[in-house]
C-alpha cells in the first residue's frame, strides 16, 4: 500500500474515533473506549469487505453487521453517517437524547442501518448466528445452479463481556455444529471490563482454544490499533473458510489515543472529559479541530461506500430480474417472504385446512398445537424453528420436513440442543434477517431461560413464536422444578407480548393462526401436557375469541348472569362444569374463556363491556398459576382461584385436586363473591 493511501486510512480511522468521542462528550454520557480501540477493525471491515448499500438499508442480499458490544453504539452511528446512510450529523450530535435516532444502545426500530437491537451482552453475537443460519436456509431454498440469489456474509463485533456471557457460548457451539462458514466474529480483546482489568474475572480461559474446540477457524491480530493490513488479511482468510465460522481475536487498547485513560476502565463507560478529549485529539493529530469536524478527504473516502453499494445492488438486481424470468414462482415467493407478508391465500387456506375438533374427545393442547403447526407449515414455507431437545414432548416437529444440519440447510427443523437462551436469540436473528418466521419451543418453566431474547423480541417488534408446553402443576411427578407457577403473571407484565393459553384444541389451532398473523408482536403459546376435553362452542367461536383475547363461551340461561367465571387453559373446563352445578342451585353464571388477557385489554370499551359488564362485580378468575394480575378483572369483591406457592411431585390430577382446582372450589368461590356483592 502506498504512503498516501496509508495516511488516508489512518485519517479515516481517527475520524471514527474523534466523531465518536465528540458524540459521547456532548451527551455527557456513553462509552468512548470501545470506539477508540475498535475503530481500525470497523473501518477495514466497512471499507474493504462489507457489501452493503447505504442508499437502501434493506437490500435483501446485503452483508449483515451486528455490533454485539452495543455499548459502543457511537462507533456504529459514526460509520452509518460517514458511509452515507440517512443518519445526519445532527442525529449524531443528538446522541442519547430524548427522541433521537441515536439512542444509547442500537435499536433496529430507531436507526436506519442497525441490524439488531443490542446492548445486553451476548445477544447480538447469538443474533448473528441466526442471521448466518437464515442466509444458508434461504440459499438452500432459492439458489439454483444457474442463479445465486442469496450469497452474503454476517459479521459481528464482540467484546470480552460478550464472550463471558453464556448465551454467546451456546450460540457459538451451535454455529460450529452447523458449520456456518459465512459467519465472522471480530473480537475486540482489550482486556478491560467496567470494574477494572479483565484479569479480575477473565484471564485463565483460553478463548482461542475454546473456539477451536467449537469447530471455529481462529486467528489473532496482535496490534489491532495500528495493523490495518493485518486485520485486512485476517478478514480475507476468514472469508476463505467455507465450512467453519471464524473468530478473529484483535488485541486492542481501550480508549486508544487518550493519554491518561487509554488501557483503563475509566475509558469504558464515561465521557473522557473536555480536557482529556482535547489531549486525545492532539495525540491523534486532531489538534485545533472543532467538535464534530470531519475532514473532507476522510468523508470522501467513506462515501465511496455509496457508489460501491449501489453498483453491487444493481448487479444483484440484474441477477434477480433474470431469475424472475427463469423461476417466476420462486422469485415471487422470495419477494413476498422478504417483505414479511404471508401467502395471499393464507386466510382461505387456514379456513380450509386448519384442523377443527367436535366437542367431546380429549386432546392435550400440545398435541393440537403440533397438528395445527404442521397444517400451517404446508402452505407457509417460511415457517422454521425447533426446540431445546424436546420435540417429542412439545410436539413441534414439522413431520414432513427434514432436519437442518451442517451442509443440509434446506431442512426446517432446527435441533437447538439444550440451549434455550441461544435458541431464543438465534430465532430473533432469523427474524432480523427476514424471509423466515421462527418458532422456538421448550417446557414452559424454562421460559425463564429464554426471557432476555423474548424481551428483546417484544422491544424490537419481532414476531417470534414461542411454544411453551407443560403449562402448570398438572405436569405432575416431575415436581416443582418443572411446574410453572409464576411464569404466566411474569410474562404478562412484559409490554408488547401476547401470552396465549388456549382452553382446548380449537382455541389452540386458532392461536397458532393468530401467531402467524402477528407482524410486530411476539406470541407465546402456552400449552398443556395433559389431555383436555374439546369444549362446546369453541369450534364455532374460537377464531374471533382468540383474536379478541376473551369471549363468552357459555352464557347464563333463564336470565341475565349473576356471576362471571373467567378462566384460561385447562381451567376453562372447571368453569363450565361449575356453571352447571350453579345452575342446578339456581345461580346463573356466565363462562368467559380468556386465552389472552393482554389482547382482551386492548379491545375497545364496547367489546370489553359486552364480555365483562362493569355493573356485574361478582366475578371469579380460575387459573393454575400465580394470582397476581387477576385483580384487574375480578375487582375488589371478586375471588381468584390460583396458586401462590410452588407445586409438588405427584400425579397431575392429584396436584390439581390438592391445590384446590376443583369444581367444588369454583362453585364455593362463586357463592362467596355473590354474597360479597349483595
Amino acid at each position: 500500500m502506498n504512503t498516501v493511501t496509508k495516511s488516508l486510512d489512518e485519517l479515516c480511522v481517527n475520524t471514527l474515533r474523534t466523531l465518536s468521542i465528540d458524540a459521547v462528550q456532548q451527551a455527557n454520557s456513553g462509552h468512548p473506549g470501545l470506539p477508540m480501540g475498535a475503530a481500525p477493525m470497523a473501518y477495514i471491515l466497512w471499507q474493504r469487505h462489507l457489501r452493503h448499500d447505504p442508499g437502501d438499508a434493506k437490500w435483501a442480499d446485503r452483508d449483515r453487521f451486528v455490533l454485539s458490544a452495543g455499548h459502543g453504539s457511537a462507533l456504529l452511528y459514526s460509520l452509518l453517517h460517514l458511509t452515507g446512510y440517512s443518519l445526519s450529523l445532527d442525529d449524531v450530535k443528538h446522541f442519547r437524547q430524548w427522541g433521537s435516532r441515536t439512542p444509547g444502545h442500537p435499536e433496529t426500530f430507531a436507526t436506519v442501518g442497525v441490524e439488531a437491537t443490542t446492548g445486553p451482552l451476548g445477544q447480538g453475537a447469538a443474533n448473528s448466528v441466526g442471521m448466518a443460519l437464515a442466509e444458508r436456509a434461504l440459499a438452500a431454498r432459492f439458489n439454483r445452479p444457474d442463479f445465486t440469489l442469496v450469497d452474503h456474509w454476517t459479521y459481528a463485533l464482540v467484546s470480552d463481556g460478550d464472550l463471558m456471557e453464556g448465551v454467546s457460548a451456546e450460540a457459538a457451539s451451535l454455529a460450529g455444529q452447523l458449520a456456518l462458514g459465512k459467519l465472522i466474529w471480530l473480537y475486540d480483546s482489550n482486556d478491560i471490563t467496567l470494574d477494572g482489568p479483565a484479569s479480575l474475572s477473565f484471564s485463565v480461559e483460553d478463548v482461542e482454544a475454546r473456539f477451536r474446540a467449537y469447530g471455529w477457524h481462529v486467528q489473532r491480530v496482535n496490534d489491532g490499533n495500528r495493523d490495518l493490513e493485518g486485520i485486512d488479511r485476517a478478514l480475507a482468510e476468514a472469508r476463505g473458510q467455507a465450512a467453519r465460522p471464524s473468530l478473529i481475536m484483535v488485541k486492542t487498547t481501550i480508549g486508544f489515543g487518550s493519554p491518561h485513560k487509554q488501557g483503563t476502565c475509566e475509558a469504558h463507560g464515561s465521557p473522557l472529559g473536555a480536557e482529556e478529549v482535547a489531549l486525545a485529539k492532539r495525540t491523534l493529530g486532531w489538534e485545533g479541530q472543532q467538535a464534530f469536524d470531519i475532514p473532507a478527504d476522510a468523508l470522501a473516502q467513506f462515501r465511496l461506500a455509496r457508489a460501491r453499494g449501489a453498483e453491487s445492488h444493481e448487479r444483484w438486481q440484474a441477477t434477480f430480474d433474470a431469475y424472475a424470468i427463469a423461476h417466476p414462482d420462486l422469485a415471487a415467493e422470495f419477494k413476498r417472504r422478504m417483505s414479511g407478508e404471508l401467502p395471499a391465500d393464507f386466510a382461505q387456506r387456514c379456513d380450509a385446512e386448519l384442523p377443527t375438533w367436535d366437542a367431546g374427545a380429549g386432546l392435550a393442547t400440545r398435541d393440537a398445537g403440533g397438528k395445527a403447526e404442521n397444517a400451517l407449515a404446508a402452505f407457509v414455507p417460511e415457517l422454521i424453528g425447533g426446540d431445546a431437545d424436546l420435540s417429542s414432548s412439545t410436539k413441534t416437529s414439522l413431520t414432513k420436513e427434514g432436519a437442518l444440519s451442517a451442509g443440509q440447510y434446506g431442512g426446517r427443523n432446527v435441533h437447538f440442543g439444550v440451549r434455550e437462551h441461544a435458541m431464543g436469540s438465534i430465532c430473533n436473528g432469523l427474524l432480523y434477517h427476514g424471509g423466515l418466521r421462527a418458532f422456538a419451543s421448550t417446557f414452559f418453566v424454562f421460559a425463564d431461560y429464554m426471557r432476555p431474547p423474548v424481551r428483546l423480541a417484544a422491544l424490537s417488534h419481532l414476531p417470534l413464536i414461542c411454544v411453551w408446553t407443560h403449562d402448570s402443576i398438572a405436569v405432575g411427578e416431575d415436581g416443582p422444578t418443572h411446574e410453572p407457577v409464576e411464569q404466566l403473571a411474569s410474562l404478562r407484565a412484559m409490554p408488547n407480548l401476547w401470552v396465549v393459553r388456549p382452553a382446548d384444541a380449537n382455541e389452540t389451532a386458532q392461536a397458532w393462526r393468530f401467531a402467524l398473523e402477528s407482524k410486530r408482536t411476539p406470541v407465546a403459546l402456552v400449552l398443556s401436557r395433559q389431555k383436555l376435553p374439546v369444549l362446546a362452542g369453541t369450534k364455532e367461536h374460537a377464531r374471533v375469541g382468540v383474536q379478541r383475547g376473551a369471549y363468552v363461551l357459555a352464557d347464563a340461561t333463564g336470565g341475565a348472569p349473576q356471576v362471571i367465571l373467567i378462566a384460561t387453559g385447562s381451567e376453562v373446563q372447571l368453569a363450565v362444569d361449575a356453571q352447571k352445578q350453579l345452575a342446578a342451585a339456581g345461580v346463573r353464571a356466565r363462562v368467559v374463556s380468556m386465552p389472552c388477557c393482554e389482547l382482551f385489554r386492548s379491545q375497545d370499551a364496547l367489546y370489553r363491556e359486552s364480555v365483562l359488564p362493569s355493573n356485574l362485580r361478582a366475578r371469579v378468575a380460575v387459573e393454575a398459576g400465580a394470582t397476581f394480575g387477576w385483580e384487574r378483572f375480578t375487582g375488589e369483591r371478586g375471588v381468584i382461584v390460583g396458586i401462590d406457592r410452588y407445586g409438588a411431585s405427584a400425579p397431575g390430577e392429584k396436584n390439581l385436586l390438592e391445590f384446590g382446582f376443583s369444581v367444588a372450589r369454583v362453585v364455593e368461590a362463586a357463592k362467596s363473591t355473590l354474597a360479597a356483592n349483595r
